[in-house]
């Protein structure tokens, strides 16, 4: 098996044409995994905390939402981000951002769900003891029970990261330079 045309063409896969021209490869990819896992992180611990403390209608409500983001397929989402934020908006938006933000969406639905797990996970007693010494609901759950839950959400937050990364193999579909488009033609 002849491995030259991966040794000729190492560095355009990893970085595309840049410093010459745009970013691309290798490093889009994981650049693009980062900005929405960022993103998704706050969105979905966000989301999560909602989702934990929230009863009733508005518990409902949200539920039914992040359901949606979780049941739709990713290339679906980049489609729609990609096509109707710019109609919505008025404005011209990059590929990249339409993509971030689609990833960053379905990503932080799946993380609200692992935030709200971790939460529940922690025993009633420790609510109680914070409750306890005089912290209202807030205050324990950030001193208390989100500390504790953390490590709990540790591995679902990593395996969303690594899908994020799987997942920015479909922004070739919209244009977006990155690893898979220059595989397929380099």
């Amino acid at each position: 098996m002849d491995f030259t045309i991966i040794a000729d063409n190492w560095t355009y896969l990893l970085w595309g044409t840049f410093p010459d021209g745009p970013l691309g490869g290798a490093a889009l990819t994981l650049l693009i995994s980062l900005l929405a896992g960022v993103a998704s992180a706050i969105l979905g611990t966000a989301l999560g905390v909602a989702l934990a403390m929230s009863r009733g209608v508005w518990a409902a409500v949200l539920a039914a939402v992040l359901g949606f983001f979780r049941a739709i397929p990713v290339i679906m989402l980049i489609f729609w981000t990609y096509f109707l934020l710019p109609i919505v908006f008025g404005v011209d938006i990059p590929e990249i951002t339409t993509v971030v933000c689609a990833l960053a969406l379905i990503a932080s639905a799946y993380l609200a769900h692992a935030v709200k797990a971790g939460i529940v996970a922690i025993g009633a007693g420790q609510w109680q003891a914070g409750l306890s010494l005089g912290f209202n609901r807030w205050q324990v759950l950030w001193f208390v029970v989100l500390p504790q839950a953390l490590r709990m959400m540790v591995p679902s937050f990593i395996n969303q990261w690594i899908s994020l990364i799987k997942d920015t193999s479909l922004a070739y579909i919209v244009g977006v330079n990155e690893l898979t488009f220059f595989g397929h033609s380099g």
